[in-house]
């Protein structure tokens, strides 16, 4: 080991802690376990400057070499969205990656390791056959904390078998208007969904990895910007976030009543790292708010990593060194930047040499960022003996498909159409019957997802047809054989996307975001004459008013994910009752757009549906 990680051992051995003390391996060496504090102090007192400077910043492995990580004692590096290890994209490699940085990171003057972030929101979904778990909103709508908990304990399995030990996740924003294409991100427009299920959520994922609360605060607040409705399919210009990145208009109640619970609840699971939002409080960038200290650090005591979103700082005020010291000053401790991180690093130098920025808030940066380190036992193993079977295993993929069951919301069934016999004759129409790209949405193998057919997992056709196949039922998926089914049953909904891309004012089922073969399947159904069931995959409601009449039974399937195919199988064959409640209000016009439950004068009958409405087979 290298200089840091030698003092620490030999001020460990001289505390004298009684007979028989633990030794936990880190590289090569045997480190004592003593008091983190303890570890801190000696650790942080041996550091120089430059040291310090390059613990606070992160970079995204396209833009750094593990040389690099070396030279610079980078603090922590990330995949984002589009990033993939370079010699494919198995456990494996992703395995061998972080190996290669991490054993980079040893070799640096401190020896201190590196954190490695990615965003697994859903599962380690940017890793081919990993399990794909619904999205937060679907998790909002089964609503089950005991759950939710083995979803984050298994996402960490999963991280943890390919060596990664830092998840960009939980998002706790309350999402306040649909039209956010980030809404399948949140648990909902309740604040109580946040307090039901942020806290298992950061100690499931905790029991591996360190977990991220995010976006402080208030992102699912932000306003639609009608003035830039032709900008949204621009990506980086900067009119195309119409609501993403955008500004929320709110006093400090609202601003307590719901958009805190989420981070109250974090906090309460000694969540490790806090993420600020792009995003504005009155005009007021929260990357320069002084909510980041008096609110988060000061008044609810968070102790763990401030870091920033993948260069947001860069919509500070006045040239980048100046954004970097008013980031740093506002109380971010560690700063993604993918590319500039080298400019970065220079820029904190720079505004310590002129005073700009103290020693003091270096120091506490660095011991944030050390403690996360040592609680993860990073900092004593830093490469573990990976378990490659917890990738994608059975186990994971059965907590999955009880999440697919009861995350699903019934809408309608006329004439208790649904439960079907399993020797049933279905004719499978749409564009989401066989695609489970579709079902899992955007953060799936890229940052906007793909609609192409190589996510792993089991698509409704397929999960239809290993019932039907031992029952006597049968599956078409031809209109030709419309004759010989007893029913239809159409699979639509919306292509996979993220932030900013998803941003949507129409909400409709031939809008950007949707499928365009939406209208064609639906007409099809129609023409057949038979008993219709609708099955939508989205990131939210959609319009439907003007259609649901003429659909029989209607199951709202949110982006269920992997094995959404199997989960859905289970209850349209009646083998499980439906559970889910909506967590979102589903509207009847494009007028009600950002009416949730926080509307004065809320009534449940002005909507087609209103939160927490969903259907049962015993009612």
């Amino acid at each position: 080991m290298k200089r840091v990680l030698t003092a620490v051992l030999l001020a460990a051995m001289a505390m004298n802690l009684g007979a028989g003390p633990a030794l936990l391996a880190t590289g090569s060496e045997q480190v004592q376990q003593a008091p983190i504090e303890a570890r801190l102090k000696d650790t942080l007192s041996q550091l120089t400057l430059e040291e310090k400077a390059g613990q606070m910043v992160q970079a995204e492995i396209g833009y750094i070499t593990p040389g690099d990580v070396t030279a610079f004692n980078v603090g922590s590096v990330f995949c984002g969205g589009d990033q993939h290890p370079p010699l494919g994209n198995s456990a494996a490699h992703w395995l061998e990656m972080y190996t290669t940085y991490q054993e980079a990171a040893l070799q640096s003057s401190s020896g201190l390791p590196i954190l490695f972030g990615v965003d697994a929101v859903h599962g380690h979904s940017h890793v081919a056959a990993a399990t794909v778990f619904p999205h937060n909103i679907g998790l909002g709508a089964a609503n089950d904390p005991e759950l939710i908990y083995a979803i984050g304990a298994a996402t960490a399995r999963e991280m943890a078998a390919t060596g990664l030990n830092w998840n960009f996740s939980p998002c706790v924003a309350v999402v306040q208007d649909i039209r956010w294409g980030r809404c399948y991100e949140s648990f909902g427009e309740s604040a109580e969904l946040q307090k039901s299920l942020v806290k298992p959520y950061v100690q499931g994922l905790q029991q591996e990895i360190s977990a991220t609360a995010k976006h402080f605060v208030a992102d699912g607040a932000t306003l639609w910007n009608k003035r830039n409705h032709r900008a949204s399919r621009l990506l980086y210009n900067p009119d195309a976030f119409k609501i993403d990145q955008g500004d929320a208009k709110i006093g400090e109640g609202e601003l307590r009543q719901i958009h805190l619970a989420g981070y109250l609840e974090a906090i309460e699971a000694g969540v490790d790292a806090v993420m600020i939002s792009h995003s504005s409080i009155n005009g007021v960038k929260l990357h320069g708010h002084d909510l980041i200290q008096s609110l988060l650090k000061s008044e609810l005591g968070f102790e763990g990593i401030v870091v920033s979103d993948y260069e947001s700082i860069h919509q500070l005020p006045g040239d980048y060194r100046r954004q970097v010291i008013t980031a740093v000053n506002a109380g971010i401790d560690m700063l993604m930047e993918p590319r500039r991180w080298k400019y970065a690093i220079e820029a904190i130098l720079d505004g310590v040499k002129t005073g700009e920025i103290s020693l003091e808030r270096i120091d506490d940066a660095v011991s944030r960022i050390l403690t996360v380190k040592y609680k993860r036992g990073v900092m004593d193993r830093p490469i573990k003996d990976p378990v490659p079977a917890s990738f994608g295993s059975e186990e994971n993929r059965r907590i999955a498909r009880e999440a697919v069951r009861k995350s699903l919301v019934l809408l309608k069934n006329e004439g208790s159409l649904l439960p079907l016999a399993k020797d049933a004759h279905i004719l499978l129409l749409g564009p989401g019957r066989d695609s489970v790209a579709m079902q899992a949405g955007g953060w799936t193998l890229s940052w906007q997802g793909t609609i192409r057919d190589e996510v792993k997992g089991v698509s409704i056709r397929q999960g239809l047809a290993s019932v039907a196949v031992d029952s006597g039922g049968l599956v078409y998926t031809d209109p030709i054989d419309a004759p010989k089914a007893d029913v239809a049953l159409v699979v639509i909904g919306e292509i996979p996307y993220a932030e900013g891309v998803g941003d949507n004012g129409q909400l409709t089922l031939d809008s950007a975001t949707a499928h365009k073969d939406n209208l064609q399947a639906l007409a099809e159904a129609k023409a057949t004459g038979l008993p219709t069931i609708v099955i939508l995959i989205s990131g939210r409601p959609l319009l439907v008013t003007d259609f649901i009449p003429d659909w029989d039974a209607f199951i709202a399937a949110f982006l269920p994910g992997s094995e959404g195919g199997s989960g859905i199988a289970d209850l349209i064959y009646g083998e499980y009752d439906f559970s889910g409640k909506l967590p979102l209000t589903w509207p009847k016009t494009a007028r009600q757009f950002g009416e949730t439950i926080y509307k004065p004068n809320y009534r449940e009958k002005d909507y087609l549906f209103p939160f927490g409405y969903g259907l049962r087979y015993g009612k």
